[in-house]
């Protein structure tokens, strides 16, 4: 019978165990969840690998700041790898705040008999500028240091550990020399603490340099970012990632995790741990839901809407960053001699121009989801005028040189003009095109059903 199980009530079932790489965190906890063990713990997870633990120091904290901290003996904490190291298959581990130079030396003793990769998060100078540890404890990081497989400061902390000043790309890439040269295998010198609206990670090995450059998120959402970026390259040091490799899928991580965080708690909120497992699981259902589009556009007949260039529906996931987190009609939707067709199935990375388009409005509205392109001419004009929706458009003709130059940067301009020239999120915006270009309306919705709904009522209003 559905949705009952085939045992009887005297049987019982075998074990499926699974296995998954484990990590170790030593680190501080975080009453609050977003940054110290808490954090590194739900990252280590999301980067599907088994999180274990060594606590170094209890502290009462939220989004708004530290009440208090509780340091714990040194010998407590080294009880307490030394349990995880005797029993688990660690495959590396990442530290976090020490506390004490106390601290800081029994680690340093345990990473260097270690079998596995130690990627060392220097948790010395907060985003506040404020020192968190005394001047023997920094010292004590030498030693650390000397035994990692990869330092990843900010740029106070890199300061702190080499008297560089971090202020451009050539100061970090300059303690990150020195770092190596104290014996770490790389460093990660982090430029979320320097000035600029791009922001720089500069990896630093003995054999090469490599700069991770993104545009910065403007949000106080960033506490507890360096403890997800380090557990995120630890637990994929673990799976087995090359370094190079796990610190680039680290720096996108955290990217994500800072721009769609979690809006918890009286302070600026908590970076979104689970940002990327959420998003994976959302593309087939994402997939579907474009589906379910296509199949109503056919059922309803859409054909006096459809371009000469075909027509897409387009479906990010909810926390899209790219194409390929994109579902869209492979070759479009075409009128034929009944209606309109699909010309394929569903995929992902299917669309260009449509996805593209849609990336750009989730920068100033990421709850929009889901896009189509309709034609546009006088009489679908007059039809958007009847139905009284908020409208924009954006004049190629008027697309300054640099723009046209790079490729995907009309659409974030076209976008940047609308959303700049109404209040609130439009709901069409339209391309009058240019010289050998046909004149497009885009139609944006936070779901499917709402899509829909909305180029019907565009189709019923001409």
């Amino acid at each position: 019978m559905s949705g009952e199980s085939r045992l009887s009530a005297t049987e019982t079932r075998s074990p499926a165990p699974v296995e998954r790489p484990v990590a170790l965190t030593v680190a501080g906890s975080d009453s609050g969840g977003g940054a110290g063990v808490q954090a590194d713990l739900k990252t280590i997870e999301a980067h599907d690998a088994f999180g274990t633990s060594a606590v170094t120091a209890v502290t009462a904290q939220h989004t708004r700041g530290v009440e208090s901290t509780h340091v714990l003996p040194a010998g407590e904490v080294a009880a307490q790898i030394d349990a995880v190291t005797d029993d688990f298959g660690v495959r590396a581990a990442k530290t976090g705040m020490l506390a004490t130079a106390e601290i800081v030396g029994v680690v340093a003793d345990r990473v260097a008999s270690a079998a596995f990769p130690v990627v060392v998060d220097p948790v010395m100078v907060a985003t506040s500028g404020d020192r968190l540890l005394d001047r023997e404890a920094e010292a004590a990081y030498e030693g650390l240091i000397s035994e990692a497989a990869l330092v990843t400061p900010n740029a106070d902390e890199a300061a702190v550990l080499t008297d560089v000043t971090v202020e451009d790309r050539e100061s970090a890439v300059a303690a990150g020399e020195e770092l190596v040269a104290m014996g770490a295998d790389a460093a990660l010198v982090k430029g979320g603490h320097v000035g600029g609206t791009t922001l720089r990670d500069v990896l630093v090995t003995p054999d090469e340099t490599r700069i991770f450059e993104h545009p910065r998120v403007e949000t106080d959402a960033t506490h507890g970012s360096g403890c997800a970026l380090s557990a995120a390259v630890a637990a994929r040091l673990a799976r087995g990632d090359d370094l190079a490799d796990a610190v680039e899928a680290g720096v996108d991580f955290v990217t994500r995790a800072v721009r769609y965080h979690l809006d918890v708690g009286e302070g600026p909120g908590a970076v979104h741990h689970g940002v990327e497992v959420r998003n994976r699981a959302a593309r087939e259902p994402t997939a579907e839901e474009v589906r379910e589009v296509v199949q109503t556009f056919v059922e309803t007949d859409v054909s006096a809407l459809v371009p000469e260039v075909g027509m897409n529906v387009v479906g990010a996931t909810p926390y899209a960053e790219s194409i390929g987190e994109t579902a869209a009609v492979e070759g479009r939707i075409t009128r034929t001699f009944s209606g309109v067709k699909p010309n394929r199935g569903v995929r992902f990375g299917a669309s260009s121009h449509v996805a593209r388009f849609l990336l750009a409005c989730r920068e100033f509205d990421p709850d929009l989801r889901f896009a189509a392109n309709c034609r546009f001419d006088s009489d679908v004009e007059a039809a958007l005028e009847r139905l009284d929706w908020a409208v924009d458009e954006y004049d190629r003709g008027a697309e300054p040189d640099e723009v046209k130059e790079h490729e995907g940067s009309t659409m974030q301009w076209g976008a940047r003009r609308a959303f700049e020239s109404v209040e609130g999120t439009p709901v069409a915006v339209v391309d009058r095109g240019e010289v050998g270009k046909e004149a497009i309306v885009k139609v944006v919705a936070e779901d499917g059903e709402e899509l829909a709904e909305r180029v019907l009522a565009l189709r019923d209003a001409l």
